[in-house]
């Protein structure tokens, strides 16, 4: 019996690391992951790539190559790190997982490539490469306009501390569609639970928004003892 994934997803600046440290603190059984491991030589690689040093003019090779980066990352990390607590039966709650590939390089594309793209990330990450598919996923929606005042919170209000992806909005609000197409077109067996992490345009407080995470991965995780 292998384990059961759950990914806590959202797009730059939506409070999701403050939402995943907090998790760790509440599910001290499960197993924490998280992507792009930038510790890893992968994941210097991805660094490299965030800061500009592949410029690629071509979108659509684009799409593919910096898909390969952050597949490639997952897969050492999963035969490298967890996949041994994966086989015994362990929960794993990841920040980030494929779906990030989704949401950031289907954007890249023209919006008639984005079923063939999702087929081929789906098949190249989960069939070629042999990762696990996630369970279900937990993404953490935000208005862009409210996510940049975060960001800008997070680096002080210095905008050129954000990277590429971080500090393009228009990107940013492509890759929100990107997302609800993702969850619309999720691979099956792969269960969405979207929250609202907003209010009358302002974000509810982290404690409100936790507690839902937590109802939520405490009911996965009921589901699959029940089984």
């Amino acid at each position: 019996m292998h384990g059961t994934i759950i990914v806590l997803e959202g797009l730059d600046g939506c409070g999701k690391s403050t939402q995943f440290e907090l998790l760790k603190e509440t599910f001290t059984d499960c197993r924490f992951i998280t992507f792009p491991n930038y510790e890893s030589p992968s994941g210097a690689i991805i660094t490299q790539y965030l800061h500009g040093a592949f410029p690629e003019q071509d979108a659509l090779r684009s799409a593919y190559s910096a898909s390969s980066f952050y597949g490639v990352d997952r897969y050492t990390s999963f035969k490298q790190d967890w996949e041994k607590d994966y086989l015994s039966g362990k929960t794993i709650i990841s920040a980030r997982y494929t779906t990030s590939n989704a949401f950031y390089q289907m954007t890249k594309l023209p919006r008639d490539a984005w079923e063939s793209y999702c087929g081929w990330l789906y098949d190249f990450e989960y069939e070629k490469l042999g990762i696990p598919k996630p369970d279900a996923v937990i993404f953490l929606d935000v208005p862009i306009e409210v996510s940049q005042k975060l960001l800008s919170n997070r680096y002080d209000g210095d905008e050129a501390k954000k990277d590429i992806h971080e500090a393009d909005v228009n990107y940013l609000k492509a890759c929100r569609e990107a997302a609800m197409y993702a969850h619309a077109h999720r691979p099956t067996g792969e269960e969405w639970h979207i929250i609202q992490c907003c209010e009358n345009g302002e974000m509810r407080s982290v404690s409100d928004i936790q507690g839902e995470i937590e109802r939520i991965v405490r009911n996965i995780t009921s589901s699959k003892n029940d089984k």
